[in-house]
């Protein structure tokens, strides 16, 4: 396949626009496909012209992305730095990190790919808090740093990479086929313990500021609190918060909360069979209706559907 139009982590036509950032940063998000695992994968080649590009194509996805460098060439900027593309690197991208080509120009050599998706994609970490993704052991690549860390595969291992991430692309190719979602899932975890195998064995301290944050909204969010709320308790306004914590972890304090109760409802949807009512009163959400607008902005579908989508 051909991304002509893509850059490393580029969404592409099947990512929706999600919000605009105050300084212009579009921020992406994928759909969920009822009844798949919520993982897209995306190969990306830069070998034509890419003049209808803007300079640094400067954009943030709202899920995980983990790009394989079969071919390098060029850069890309990530937190700010840039990043060069060598043969054989694996890079992981955090959620809300802004990120770009440093020069589109010199990635027409690049040949990667982009495996975009959210934890419910593994079993294994489809209930763990979005607060603990850093220190999860399958994520040790994306915890290295707020920005996310690279590694190198070596040579000898660089074949299956790129026979694991075809196998995983025909996969989500047949979403109908017969044990589709259990195999993609497989096969997205088997690429995470490669990454994850990478990553270096002592890992970024956590930050102090970011972990009292985590805490005070884990013991909170299933109650209707603020961003306001959660910086009053730790003695900062709400604006001086809000930025720290976007410039620490690429996502606001409010998209934490929320991204916390998202995950709680997703379990609640999958492991009861508690009217919505009662998953909104226990996540923090005002009612089912505020609920199931909340849910379908976010994922694409509503809650009862995604419901039944799990259990089938």
């Amino acid at each position: 396949m051909r991304a002509a139009e893509s850059t490393p982590t580029d969404p592409r036509s099947r990512a929706r626009l999600r919000t605009v950032r105050p300084d212009g940063t579009p921020v992406y998000w994928h759909p969920t496909r009822p009844g798949m695992a919520p993982v897209q994968v995306t190969r990306i080649d830069f070998d034509v012209d890419h003049a209808h590009l803007p300079p640094d194509h400067r954009h943030a996805h709202d899920f995980l992305v983990l790009v394989y460098v079969e071919r390098g060439g060029g850069a890309f900027t990530r937190g700010g730095q840039d990043t060069p593309l060598h043969d054989g690197d694996v890079h992981a991208v955090p959620p809300g990190q802004t990120i770009g080509a440093a020069q589109i120009a010199d990635l027409r050599h690049c040949r990667a790919w982009s495996v975009a998706f959210s934890p419910d994609a593994v079993p294994s970490l489809a209930s763990v808090s979005p607060l603990a993704w850093a220190h999860h052991p399958l994520l040790a690549l994306f915890g290295v740093a707020p920005s996310g860390g690279s590694a190198n595969v070596p040579v000898a291992e660089r074949p299956h990479w790129s026979a694991w991430l075809t196998e995983l692309a025909e996969e989500l190719s047949e979403p109908g086929r017969l044990g589709a979602r259990d195999a993609a899932s497989a096969l997205l975890t088997r690429i995470l313990i490669g990454a994850a195998r990478l990553a270096p064995s002592a890992p970024q301290p956590p930050d102090p500021l970011v972990t009292r944050v985590f805490d005070e909204v884990e013991a909170t969010f299933r109650d209707p609190v603020s961003a306001a709320d959660v910086a009053g308790a730790l003695g900062y306004t709400p604006g001086y918060l809000t930025t720290v914590v976007r410039e620490r972890t690429g996502r606001t304090l409010l998209e934490w909360i929320t991204e916390r109760r998202m995950t709680e409802v997703r379990r609640m949807l999958r492991d009861t069979d508690l009217p919505l009512g009662v998953v909104a009163a226990r996540t923090g959400l005002r009612d089912a209706t505020y609920l199931v607008r909340r849910f379908k902005d976010r994922y694409g579908t509503t809650p009862d559907r995604w419901r039944r989508s799990e259990r089938a």
